[in-house]
């Protein structure tokens, strides 16, 4: 996922999975599945309603990776 062809998005949490793994929803309604990593897989907890922003790659639009959790709605 990493280099120039990934984009940035943002989503609304709408279910949290287990193993850190979430339900997001964009503002296009698509809903995709989306984890975190590195640093952030640690310190990162969303609970349903949490406003999020995902790195997604053009080849996969069914997964995400949340690179900060912006603020709850």
């Amino acid at each position: 996922m990493a280099g120039e062809s990934a984009f940035k998005v943002e989503g609304v949490v709408i279910e949290t999975l287990p193993k850190r793994l979430y339900r997001v929803e964009l503002s296009n309604g698509h809903k995709v599945l989306a984890y975190a990593t590195g640093k952030a897989k640690e310190s990162f907890a969303a609970k349903a309603g949490d406003k999020v922003k995902l790195q997604m790659s053009p080849y996969d639009l069914s997964e995400g990776r949340i690179i900060v959790e912006t603020k709850q709605i």
